[in-house]
């Protein structure tokens, strides 16, 4: 029974850490919830991912008012969104926070307007909103919230049940709501893992105790580093990023962990893996911790989460503004970010004169500091956005109405085979408007085929597709399967190429051996004789191929 009448910022602190300790406990189940049997489902790793950010705000001090917390909460929740469902679920924060504007305590139906407005923020927030996701599982609680409170003012108990019962009623709905969770036989990632995060507000409020191995304080016999950033003469790597991997996968042995050490000291310096199969605490400094975190997911959970800007730090305590070698030079006129992952495609943009390239896309999106981080290193007047994934687009947008100081022109590619063709239709002798019309036609003209594995059983558009099947898809969707890569990858060449198209380019993946792609482009380039055929190393992990048609 819930004894308590009103929520104060302490309590509201512990609800929302529970909500993201209980989340990260089952982030594994939200991501194998993605509607395609396709390796890299990571709605759970991004909600999970923008808890963590906002909750690391909202524990840097106690706030006692509960509008000072639910603004913390939100403004870590928004600096550390990522991919479609981080940013919705920061969305719901800010519309949280900005109706408890000046509430010292929460009444029950306080907390049900908030939640209502924060649903309200989350639709605007959306260009379409779809029904079926979790924007209608987050309104639909609050709903039916504001009317419980209302008929009992002054039970939050009563309030919870409503809140846990009809948030399980709308989301087991939301399969039938939306055909591609119909055909899939799953319920809302996003809604699942909201209503995790929900389950974990009722448990403090119940008096239930946070489970252990998700407390914020460090374990017992961890290892705690110790970093005096202001020891550090030039800083070559910003980001003093720390985490703690817990219930490491069973398959995980020792030797891993060595491998974790080394690959992150390639992409930075100031290592320090330490502990066994049962925990393991990592320190490192990077400017890529979204990729320190990738690669400390492919041991286990992550938890204890800390990423500190360096630079900044040392800027706010010498009383320094913006780098001085920046200011000495005058802005030009334009600069590119694009997200990548994978050294060939990496390189490729680098080959284009992309100015920063974000590391993330399909299996790791970049939080919208990420994409705010890559803006403000480019001294340009106008900064074009190539987001190259369509879970990636809605963060660059926000960290796009974030910057300050610049124009910044988001192009919406949905892979790095329309960002590749954006960045060749850049020119930069023509005004920002012009580029980005030029960019963003560029871009939709490539029409995209992927190759990859599948995951799980499932029936997609009459396709029976069973685990560990090869799938074709083409723009997004499942067109092809079989048992082979090769032949998967040249019976969906057939279902894409049209006797118009002029170029087709091949870019196969770190798990194929180059002489392989170059048989199957060689047999592509035989079949489709009218075609200019390219091939090139992406590097990219999961997909073994990706092909662009133009």
């Amino acid at each position: 029974m819930l004894q308590t009448k009103t929520i104060d910022g302490l309590l509201l602190r512990d609800m929302v850490l529970a909500g993201a300790a209980l989340l990260d406990k089952n982030r594994e189940k939200v991501d194998a919830l993605n509607v395609f049997p396709v390796p890299d489902g990571d709605t759970g790793t991004n909600m999970s991912l923008t808890m963590a950010s906002a909750t690391k705000e909202l524990s840097q001090k106690e706030y006692l008012n509960a509008s000072e917390a639910a603004d913390a909460l939100a403004k870590g929740a928004l600096r550390g969104a990522r991919g479609n469902s981080g940013v919705i679920t920061s969305q719901l924060y800010r519309g949280f926070a900005r109706a408890l504007d000046g509430t010292e305590k929460i009444t029950p139906p306080q907390f049900a307007q908030a939640l209502k407005g924060g649903a309200e923020t989350a639709y605007k927030a959306m260009m379409k909103p779809k029904e079926g996701t979790i924007l209608t599982v987050a309104r639909v609680i609050a709903e039916e919230a504001v009317k419980q409170a209302e008929k009992a003012p002054d039970d939050y108990d009563a309030l919870f049940d409503v809140i846990l019962s009809v948030g399980e009623n709308i989301l087991k709905k939301t399969q039938q709501m939306l055909p591609a969770l119909t055909q899939a036989g799953v319920v809302d990632a996003g809604g699942r893992g909201l209503l995790y995060i929900y389950t974990g507000y009722a448990s403090v409020l119940r008096g239930e105790t946070i489970p252990e191995e998700h407390a914020e304080a460090a374990e017992p016999g961890t290892v705690v580093f110790e970093d005096n950033h202001d020891a550090i003469a030039e800083l070559k790597f910003a980001y003093c990023t720390e985490f703690t991997i817990q219930n490491l996968y069973p398959e995980i042995v020792e030797e891993d962990i060595d491998q974790l050490r080394r690959r992150l000291n390639r992409i930075g310096d100031s290592v320090n893996v330490e502990g066994d199969l049962s925990l393991v605490k990592v320190h490192a400094h990077t400017n890529n911790p979204g990729k320190a975190l990738e690669f400390g997911l492919t041991l286990g959970e992550l938890t204890n989460l800390k990423v500190d800007n360096m630079v900044q730090e040392r800027r706010e305590k010498m009383g320094e503004g913006a780098p001085a070698v920046r200011n000495a030079e005058p802005p030009k006129d334009f600069g590119i970010v694009a997200v990548s992952l994978g050294e060939g495609f990496n390189q490729i943009f680098t080959d284009l004169a992309v100015d920063q390239i974000v590391e993330g896309g399909q299996t790791m999106n970049p939080s919208i500091e990420d994409i705010g981080a890559a803006i403000g290193r480019i001294n340009a007047k106008c900064v074009f956005v190539l987001p190259n994934n369509g879970n990636v687009i809605l963060a660059a947008n926000q960290a796009a109405e974030l910057t300050e100081g610049k124009k910044v022109l988001v192009i919406p590619t949905k892979n790095v085979a329309m960002g590749i063709a954006a960045a060749v239709a850049f020119q930069g002798d023509v005004s920002a408007e012009d580029n980005a019309k030029r960019m963003d036609e560029a871009a939709q003209r490539v029409r995209t085929g992927t190759v990859t594995y599948a995951v799980r059983d499932s029936e997609m558009d009459g396709l029976h597709i069973h685990q560990g099947d090869m799938i074709g898809l083409y723009n997004g969707k499942i067109v092809v399967t079989g048992s082979d890569v090769h032949d998967v990858t040249f019976d969906l060449m057939k279902k894409i190429v049209t006797d118009d198209d002029e170029l087709i380019t091949v870019y196969f993946g770190k798990d194929v051996a180059e002489k392989d792609a170059q048989t199957l482009t060689d047999e592509i380039a035989d079949e489709f004789g009218d075609c200019d055929v390219e091939m090139h190393s992406g590097g990219q992990p999961l997909y073994y191929y990706l092909i662009s048609v133009e």
